[in-house]
This record gives structure tokens, sequence and C-alpha cells, in this order.
């Protein structure tokens, strides 16, 4: 088969997959879990496969006309480069890993079939945005995407929270959609085409007259996808779905096609400087806010879905400064150790026996129960703090290198102001990301939670796959110099000053965070035996988990109070009530949008009942009135209706006598 022949099947094999999952899942459920694995893994493989062939030469590119529309054609068309063959294959690992995961997490779950297929439809849509050659095919598995993550975010609909997070995730994605696609129909309205190819041709050529406008009108849908301030809060509720489903969500789809839409059309946003510059700030505010928001966060999920914000930031970071081979060199590399994290999270979760004990405060006793996700996610979470030798160090140097070029005015591709925000931002969110990570490792393995019920040994298709992306998560940053050809060449090896800077800011990071876990559990220690000595004649043990419980409990209920259970608290100190809640984003969204469109929605409510209606309601009651009165006129006595033909002939000659007299006076 040829390469082109090839990459149409890796979409395709997930779509047709699901498409027989929805149609057998209840007449024949012995073939759902074949039907969502096998088809996946398939793809992943040819994806593999088309990688090698393409090999970081020349792109390959094939289209046929898909319809003709009278002025922009649109075409279904492939754009095979390094970057879209590269992500092909993280996007098929990941989604078997997560297939193969779910076997295991939903393996009791009635819903499962459906799940499975919008898994499968999920992975296809993600696979057609990479693969797409054509911006309006490209927009279809966009939009396939958003409606996948609505159903699935929703799986526990039975939920109230699952069922607000659905909706809030596809509101907030729609609502940068709305630019996304006005922004889309500008420059092809600009270029004349919607094939990548040739806009970025008459880009070149100096083709495109409204490179601003433009650029900020992708950038709303970008910010929506990929969960960029200020239209990032979907992302954290998002985790009241199944944690797989936040593995894809964060690792592999959805969040990674804002970035790597960007990365495709990044000379688009370089011809407009201010643009760039809008991009940087950003991403700086995306990266520190969410850093400080997850170091107060309690829920393991939610400390991760900021992280993944953060993250995101960085590689929009990068792009801000012109680069997109480290962009998505950070794309690739996380994906890899973020799957990690989610599906780890997910073996504690399920070891715990319940979503409750998400909260990090209340978790004890796991680590020895659970080695595979223990070992796994402290490798991942190194690699998400940058240390070296892990993938996360190497690809967050790519970053930080590209930055500093660009503010010591190295490389012209975006203006200087752009490398400094990104350079400095990026760095102060190594020390927060350091510092997040050692507290959710402390938190979750270390703490002096309570201790759960043993629910015997995991399952080995979740703890299997665990391993298998832990390979790429050690592994794949020392790679950087073999790479190169699929990143145009570009070199990606980090700087000697960069290197120590980061690493010794993450350094500090992760040590002052251990120092204050220490003095939180020194003093939470001395309150438990304080509990001992007030009450002699309890059991020791009951007596000192309850002083524990209740330095945990009611996490987050006095604002302001240092919680001895918790090294967050004491240090964020006052700024922990604001930032466990998001910095307050989404009150203030509610303040300035919501409540505002709910009163607009009553007034017009209100008219609609007490003006509209009345006149409704006056006109039906003016019809039948007269209909009333015409009812009565009809008796059915003949003598009647001929006294009243009478009567009408006589006022009609009398009114006949009257005109002709008036007449002849006149």
């Amino acid at each position: 088969m040829t390469t082109t022949t090839l990459a149409v099947l890796v979409p395709l094999l997930p779509f047709l997959g699901a498409a027989a999952g929805l149609l057998l899942g209840r007449t024949a459920p012995g073939y759902v879990r074949p039907l969502a694995v096998l088809p996946t893994l398939v793809a992943a493989v040819l994806a593999v496969v088309v990688a090698a062939r393409q090999g970081g030469g020349p792109a390959i590119d094939a289209a046929t006309r898909l319809t003709p529309t009278g002025s922009v054609p649109i075409d279904l068309a492939l754009h095979l480069d390094g970057f879209a063959v590269l992500v092909a294959v993280l996007v098929g690992l990941v989604a078997t890993c997560v297939q193969i995961y779910s076997t295991g997490y939903l393996r009791d779950d009635p819903r499962y079939p459906s799940y499975a297929a919008l898994v499968s439809l999920f992975t296809a849509a993600m696979l057609l945005v990479v693969y797409s050659g054509d911006l309006m095919v490209l927009m279809v598995g966009w939009e396939i995407m958003g409606i996948c993550s609505y159903f699935l975010v929703g799986h526990y609909w039975e939920t109230p929270e699952a069922r607000a997070a659905s909706l809030k995730a596809f509101l907030v994605t729609k609502l940068g959609d709305v630019p996304f696609l006005i922004g889309l129909f500008a420059l092809a309205a600009d270029t004349g085409t919607f094939r990548i190819t040739g806009i970025l041709g008459a880009v070149a050529n100096g083709g495109l007259d409204h490179p601003t406008v433009i650029a900020l009108l992708l950038l709303a849908g970008v910010a929506g996808k990929s969960a960029q301030f200020p239209l990032h809060t979907w992302l954290p509720d998002a985790m009241a779905g199944p944690t797989p489903v936040s593995a894809l969500i964060h690792a592999a789809t959805m969040v990674a096609a804002g970035i790597y839409f960007v990365a495709r059309l990044l000379p688009v946003f370089a011809e407009s400087g201010a643009a760039l510059v809008v991009l940087a700030v950003m991403a700086a505010v995306t990266m520190i806010g969410s850093g400080l928001a997850a170091l107060a966060q309690d829920d393991i999920k939610r400390v991760l879905a900021y992280s993944t914000i953060g993250q995101l930031g960085y590689m929009s970071g990068a792009l801000a400064v012109g680069d997109r081979g480290a962009a998505v060199f950070h794309l690739l590399s996380h994906g890899a150790f973020k799957a990690v994290l989610f599906l780890a999270a997910g073996v504690v979760i399920h070891a715990a026996g319940t979503n409750s004990l998400a909260a990090m405060s209340r978790m004890g006793g796991l680590a020895k129960r659970i080695p595979d996700a223990y070992w796994t996610m402290t490798v991942a979470l190194l690699a998400l703090a940058a240390i070296p030798p892990f993938a996360g160090f190497f690809s967050k140097e790519a970053v930080l290198v590209a930055a500093e070029h660009t503010a010591f005015g190295d490389r012209h591709v975006a203006p200087a102001a752009a490398g400094w925000t990104v350079l400095v931002a990026g760095l102060l969110a190594a020390v927060l990301t350091a510092a997040y990570a050692t507290r959710l490792w402390l938190l979750a393995f270390r703490g002096r939670g309570a201790e759960v019920p043993d629910h015997g040994r995991q399952p080995v298709a979740m703890t299997a796959v665990l391993w298998v992306l832990a390979i790429p998560t050690i592994a794949f940053g020392l790679t950087v110099g073999v790479i190169t050809d699929w990143f145009d060449g570009h070199s990606l090896t980090p700087t000697v000053t960069t290197a120590v800077l980061s690493t010794g800011v993450a350094l500090v990071g992760g040590l002052v965070t251990y120092a204050a876990w220490r003095h939180t559990t020194a003093l939470a220690a001395r309150t438990a035996v304080g509990a001992v000595v007030a009450h002699p004649d309890a059991e020791p043990a009951l007596v000192e988990a309850e002083a524990m419980t209740h330095h945990t409990a009611g996490y987050g209920d006095t604002p302001g109070t240092p919680d001895p259970a918790d090294p967050g608290r004491l240090l964020l100190g006052p700024l922990h009530r604001h930032a466990a809640t998001g910095f307050h984003l989404d009150a203030l969204y509610t303040k300035l949008f919501v409540r505002p469109v709910q009163a607009a929605a009553s007034l017009v409510r209100f008219l609609d009942r007490e003006v509209v209606d009345t006149y409704v309601r006056g006109s039906g009651t003016g019809a039948r009135l007269l209909g009333t009165a015409v009812r009565r006129a009809q008796t059915g006595n003949v003598q009647t209706y001929l006294s009243a033909l009478l009567a009408g002939s006589l006022v009609l000659a009398i009114a006949a006598v009257v005109f002709a007299t008036v007449n002849a006076g006149s």
C-alpha cells in the first residue's frame, strides 16, 4: 500500500470501530471490547509505519475535490509532514492504552459499549485533525471532538457534577469556536483557499491582508480548545468524567488540537507581532496562574488538570516565540507522561474503591499496595518537574531555549518582548511545577490520611499500560539528537545556561515543598500526641486518626489558616483560598456574563408572556366573542330571520331616501 492509503486508514479504522461498536453494543456485547481495542491498535501500528515512511523528509500531500462551492473549494486533503506523523503516533499510542485500560477500569459499567465507541470516535476525530490538509475538513474533526468530550465528560450523568461539567466544557469551547470559524473564513477570503499548503504559500508571497485580525480570531478558538487563559475554566471541572477519558483529553486529543493547529499555521501568526505578544502574555498568565492553582487543590485529578493547563502554556509560549519544533516536542513529551499520571491516578482511585478518595489529604497506605502506579507515577512526576534525564526536561528546555534566543535577539521571528515574557514566566512556572508535583507525591503516597480498604490486586489491563507509557516518559528525551529530521532539522538540544537555571529552580521548588511538608507533618504529629494525652483512656490509634482527620477534613474551610496536613497552605499563605477556587474566575464570569444573560432572558420571557401573549390572547378573545355573537343570531327560527330581513330592508330603504334627499338639496 502507498503511504497515503495507509494514512487514510489511520483515522478510518477507529471510526469504523466506533460505528460497529454502537451497532453491536446491545446485540453482540462480546464483540465490544475487541471492537474498541483492535481498530485503534491497528491504527496506531499504521501510524508508526506512516511515520517511518515519511522519515522526516519532504511533506507528502494528496487531495481530491470534495465538493464544488462556487468560490473557495473544499478538498479532502492529506498533509503528512514530520509534525503530523509524530503526533499521530502519540494519538494512536495513548488511545490504544486508554482503550485497554478502560476494559479493566469500566469492566462493570453498563454503559461501556457506548463509552468505548465514543472513545474510538474521539480518536478518529483527532487523527483527522492531525492528517488533514484542508481547514474545513480539519474543522469537522475539531467539532466532532467537542461533541465527544460532551458525552464522555458527562458519562456519569446521574451526578450533577458530571452533567454541569459536560455542559460547561461544551459551551466554553463553543464560545471560542465562533470567532475561530470567522477567522477561518477570513483567512480563506484573504488567501483564496482552505488548503494549508495554499495558505502558507500565499503568506510567503505576502498575500495576507489582515494578519492581526485573523490571528486573534483564531487564537480565541485555540484558547477554548487548548484551555488557555481566559477560556481554561472548563478543564478542571471536566475531571468529573471517567479517569481514562481525562487521560485521553489531556494527553493526546482535544487540548492538544489547538496547539497543533497553531503549529501548522505558525507563519500566519508570525505575520503579526501583536498577535505573538498576545499569545505570549496569554501563555505567561496561564503558566503562572495554573501553577498556583495546582498547588492549592486537594483532588488529585484537579491538580493534574491545572498541570495540563500550565504545560499547554509552555507550548503556547514556544509558539509565541516562533518555535513550533519546541512546541510540538513538548506536546509529544507531555502526552506520554501526562497519560501515565492520569492513568496512575485512576489506579489510585480504583484501589481506594471510590472516587471520593481522590482527595489527597485523605490518602494513606497505598504506595505498597499499588507499586506499579507508585513507581510509574514517580517517574512521570519527575518528568513533569523537568528533572533530567526524563523526557520533560528536554522538551521544557527546548521551550526555554527558544524563549532565550528571542529575548536576546538571536532569533527575529517574534518580538523580544514575547521572548522575555515567556522566559521569565517559564522559569517561575518551573518552580511552581516542581512544588505541586512534589506535594502531590508526598500527599498521595507519603500522607497520613485514612487507611482505605484493600480492594485486591488491580487488573493487569490497567497496570501494564502504565509501564508501556513509562518507556517514552523515560527515554523520549534521549532521542533529541535523532528526531531532528521530523522537526524541520531544527536542533532541540538544551543549552547549559537554561538547563542549569531551570533545573536549579525546579530543585528549589521541590526542596522547599518537602521542607514545608516535614514542618506540617511534625506539627500534625504534635497535635495528634496532644490528642492522645487529652484522652488517656481512649485507644491511641483511634484518637490519632481522629486528630489527623480533624486536620485534613474540611479542606479549605478556614481561609487563611494553615492546615498542618498540607504544605500547600503554608507555601501559599493568604493566597491559598483564592488559588483553590481558580482565583474566582468562575464567579467573575457568572457576574459578568451568566447573570446578565439570565436577566436578559427573564426580561424577554416577561415581555413574551405579558406583552406578546396579551395581544395573542386578545385577538383570540375578540374572535371568540364575535363568534359567540354570530352563534346567538343563528336561532333556527324562520320568523326571526324574516323579521330581521324586513328590518334590514326597511333600514336600507330609509337610508336610500335620506341619501337621495341630501343629494337633491345639494
